[in-house]
């Protein structure tokens, strides 16, 4: 007996030899009901391209275009997923759209930093400064003092 199981009891070409898997609701595609289950922020209906993203600032990833949608990690993240993609595409989407291909917000962070680190220095300085200041004056005290006894 040739055939496989769903292959029916006739073997006539003019009738239907049985179903294939896309006709078989047992193998329907998993994904498209997850995605229509699923509701996602705004900010993954934009495409964002591999090709205007500075990707070693953001991640260790290897894109030509990704779809947010489709990125599985729902295993991994389970709750967390759609606030994380949410702000990985926030920061995509900007990298794409920034001429240095990094994220506006990465920007703002380190001239930030350079701002605070610039600050904490001047201040450094300043005090070095007073201290000097206070030493050179005690010494010239201290002179004076000697050359009046």
């Amino acid at each position: 007996m040739s055939g496989g199981f769903f292959r029916g009891f006739n073997n006539s070409p003019s009738l239907p030899q049985g179903t294939s898997a896309e006709q078989d609701t047992r193998f329907s595609n998993k994904q498209t009901k997850l995605l229509k289950s699923h509701k996602f922020p705004p900010e993954l209906e934009h495409p964002v391209s591999g090709q205007f993203v500075l990707l070693s600032i953001l991640f260790l990833l290897v894109m030509q275009a990704v779809d947010g949608k489709h990125i599985q990690l729902t295993g991994f993240l389970e709750k967390n997923t759609g606030k994380f993609m949410k702000e990985l595409w926030g920061l995509l989407l900007s990298a794409q759209n920034n001429s240095s291909g990094v994220p506006q917000q990465f920007l703002d962070a380190k001239q930030e930093e350079m701002r605070k680190r610039k600050l904490e220095n001047d201040l450094i300085t300043q005090e070095i400064q007073k201290r000097k200041d206070k030493e050179g004056r005690e010494i010239e005290q201290e002179k004076q003092k000697r050359m009046v006894f």
